[in-house]
């Protein structure tokens, strides 16, 4: 796809799957321009490594890419060091200079899995704020108001639970809207929890005279739990870096309700008809072959195939976990498996529920009592659920 597309063909590709877009009509004026649009994402290293939540702005900007656009892509060693504070209840822990930097070069090699680096401008914004003298940041601040950034819900909780806002965060939304103003972004792409930041970014480039961007803001991803944000802190997420097998396996996991949305927000298509198993393989293989090659999905479907289509869960390569120290009842086993095994909490309810309903097995025999106490000691296989199994180590 190149710029020859129409402005309003354009714009019904990019919308799609969009939360909410400030405005379509300032959009469309931009398309009607017919020149490549600078379309910014920023992105601030603080782990070596990203989930598929956070591929859904990266996958946007890559259609920009295939639309003729131009992707600046800002790396915020600077921005960092602070931590972004949308959607925290407490302030993040700051990194130094070098982890971030180490973060970083992690980050480009995955996000290039999505993007075309050839068509990519990177930027790093100390660059310009590590230049800034101690009178133009005083300058820079001097541009907004503090009844401004407390307008922040994220803060506004904090302070009414008496909990500390400090006053590096606060420059946060300053520092991201001025990296707006160095890159001239004609869009900005963000999650839904980026609104106030971008609208400070248009805020200072009508100050400076430039056009405003628009802001563009993707959806915020359900994690495996279909409840939550994918977040690696509540362990409901994928990896990109992730083992095939796991990648493949955590997607087999997810509801089929969730399968649309991840459909959409991850391959820009609609679910297709048919059996729902055969959508999810489908969307777990594609993900795989992605973000690793199409052998390896296919090794990871096989893989997936031996263990629960097949049922051959003995010579399957599972998880291993120990039950040594844990009450001997199933329930038990169950949700220490889950913890061990996926880093997923369930409860002692969740366990009696699953093996009430007949998910539980342990090699082979379905187990629907929830005080069976089987023989652990031994070793063997305990299914969990539909998609998920491990070892018990003798």
């Amino acid at each position: 796809m190149t710029l020859a597309m129409s402005p309003e063909q354009q714009l019904e590709i990019l919308k799609r799957g969009a939360a909410q877009i400030i405005s379509e009509a300032d959009l469309l004026s931009k398309l009607r321009e017919k020149r490549p649009l600078n379309i910014k994402l920023g992105v601030d290293p603080t782990a070596p490594d990203i989930h598929l939540g956070f591929t859904v702005a990266l996958q946007k900007l890559r259609q920009f890419q295939d639309l003729g656009h131009t992707a600046i892509l800002i790396i915020g060693d600077f921005t960092a060091m602070i931590g972004d504070p949308s959607g925290r209840s407490k302030t993040r822990p700051q990194l130094t200079h070098d982890q971030v930097m180490t973060n970083a070069r992690s980050f480009r090699t995955q996000a290039f899995k999505i993007l075309d680096p050839e068509r990519t401008r990177t930027v790093f914004n100390g660059e310009w704020f590590e230049m800034m003298t101690f009178e133009e940041v005083i300058k820079l601040n001097s541009r907004v108001t503090l009844q401004q950034m407390l307008q922040r819900e994220d803060f506004a909780k904090r302070i009414e639970k008496n909990e500390p806002v400090r006053l590096h965060e606060i420059q946060y939304p300053i520092i991201q809207g001025w990296d707006s103003v160095k890159v001239k972004a004609d869009v900005e792409i963000g999650g839904t929890d980026q609104l106030f930041n971008i609208l400070v970014g248009r805020d200072l480039q009508k100050e400076e005279g430039l056009p405003q961007q628009v802001v563009f803001l993707m959806p915020l991803l359900e994690g495996l739990d279909g409840v939550q944000k994918m977040s690696k802190s509540l362990g409901n997420y994928v990896g990109v870096s992730e083992a095939p097998e796991t990648m493949f396996g955590k997607l087999m996991s997810i509801s089929d309700t969730l399968m649309a949305r991840y459909y959409l927000l991850l391959l820009g298509e609609e679910m297709p008809g048919g059996h729902p198993m055969d959508a999810k393989k489908q969307l777990a293989f594609r993900i795989v072959e992605r973000y690793h090659s199409k052998e390896c999905a296919q090794a990871a479907l096989d893989d997936f195939n031996m263990r629960f289509s097949k049922k051959d869960l003995a010579s399957a390569d599972l998880p291993q976990i120990s039950l040594v120290g844990v009450s001997s009842d199933i329930v038990s086993a169950v949700v220490e498996a889950y913890a061990q095994a996926f880093q997923i909490t369930k409860s002692r309810g969740d366990a009696r529920r699953l093996v009430e309903q007949g998910s539980v097995q342990w090699n082979g025999g379905k187990i629907t009592d929830p005080k069976a106490i089987p023989a652990f000691a031994k070793g063997g296989e305990l299914k969990l659920d539909k998609t998920r199994a491990v070892r018990v180590a003798i």
